[in-house]
């Protein structure tokens, strides 16, 4: 996927700039063409000579190198590269790219960039107090409102001695996420259609009260905007939350696990994909009172079992991928793998509900992948667009092979 693909790799100066040499190298080894620019502060803790053997291609470092075959290599730079990767990011070129500082060679070249041509990443590296600092945050989350895409970074032990987030990813995952860019940018989903469950339901007790859970709906949604973005016709249906829907999306409307099983079964046998992550009630009260049950009266509820969508998808599955989510707060990985074994599954999404950034309504998730041949992928926190395409990319793997 990345074979034949011309990679501008940036380097600012942080100390996670050794690890740009290894992913260079693995840019290398998938058929790419690298061409690194540093900052001259990046020089400080790597040389260029590494990364001229590692690429076999001139560094470029400075505006004003008397190795430039051009007064307008900046440009020329920004014109070349199928996407571009800032790895690491720091703080200082994150700040620099929005405000629209070009003050060195690598923020030219960025500034230069046309961004519907060509996809700027920033994979950001820093002290985990200055990535959580009010200024960087805003500062990202500027970027991406105008197009650039930014590769949350990791927890752990960082180079200052502290334990926390902001590693730069590891490089193996950021080659993973180019593929996905690629993707994306190339349509691998055009001609499927994909159907995408999100949210909770509500199931009515009286007409103001309802049993529900806390599923916010940011999952599925992510899933389809993604799966829109790669070129597949995509339904999605689901029940009450406060989200926007992504663009070119059919969205359906439900409220109760009924209504989402008659939607879906509806939608079930003209399409190619199915990804469950809605959050269906499992019971449903048998009765429900007409009118408002008043405070202070005594009542009993009995429930009843609602459909098992997942279930009869798999028994009346003929061709199509069905993908299901378990969100669990014990035994994550046999419950998953039972859920696939009973209910017909080609994939099982699971979180565990008790790990800090999972589950409902955060931003990001922890999961663990199941497939049908026994194989387990654990996934490091993320945010959940970022986790849609690597889900994606897995099941077209799949649908592939």
């Amino acid at each position: 996927m990345l074979e034949g693909k011309i990679v501008l790799l940036g380097i600012s100066g942080g100390i996670a700039a050794y690890k740009s040499a290894e992913l260079a190298r693995l840019l290398v080894k998938e058929g790419c063409t690298v061409q690194v620019v540093m900052t001259e502060a990046a020089c400080e803790f790597i040389s260029p000579l590494t990364f001229k053997t590692l690429t076999g291609r001139p560094v470029y470092c400075s505006l004003f190198e008397k190795s430039h075959s051009s007064a307008t290599a900046h440009i020329d730079l920004a014109r070349e590269p199928h996407l571009a990767l800032i790895a690491p990011a720091t703080a200082n070129i994150i700040g620099k790219i929005r405000a629209g500082i070009a003050d060195d060679l690598l923020s030219t070249v960025l500034m230069a960039m046309d961004r519907g041509r060509s996809p700027v990443i920033f994979s950001p590296s820093m002290n985990s107090t200055m990535f959580s600092s009010p200024a960087v945050r805003d500062n990202i989350k500027v970027l991406r409102q105008r197009g650039y895409l930014v590769v949350e970074p990791g927890e752990g032990f960082l180079a200052c001695g502290e334990v926390g987030e902001g590693r730069m990813v590891e490089p193996p995952q950021l080659v993973t996420y180019l593929k996905s860019i690629i993707a994306r940018e190339e349509g691998d989903y055009t001609g499927l259609t994909v159907l995408v469950t999100a949210g909770p339901t509500r199931e009515p007790l009286d007409p103001v009260r309802y049993f529900g859970n806390l599923s916010s709906g940011k999952m599925g949604y992510a899933l389809a905007r993604a799966a829109s973005e790669r070129g597949a016709r995509v339904i999605l249906i689901s029940g009450p939350t406060a989200l926007d829907p992504p663009e070119k999306v059919h969205l359906s409307l439900v409220s109760s696990a009924r209504e989402m099983y008659h939607a879906v079964m509806e939608e079930y046998p003209n399409v190619d994909i199915v990804i469950k992550t809605a959050a269906v009630a499992d019971y449903r009260p048998e009765e429900c009172f007409p009118e408002k049950v008043k405070k202070g009266k005594e009542i009993e509820v009995k429930l009843v079992r609602n459909p098992d969508i997942l279930k009869e998808l798999g028994l009346n599955k003929k061709g199509q991928f069905l993908v299901g989510f378990a969100a669990e707060t014990e035994d994550l990985l046999d419950n998953a793998n039972k859920k696939m074994k009973e209910k017909n599954l080609d994939m099982v999404v699971a979180n565990d509900l008790g790990v800090e950034g999972a589950g409902f309504a955060t931003d990001t998730n922890v999961v663990h992948v199941l497939y049908r041949d026994g194989f387990v992928e654990e996934f490091p926190i993320m945010d959940k667009y970022q986790l849609s395409h690597l889900i994606l990319d897995r099941i077209i793997s799949l649908r592939s092979s």
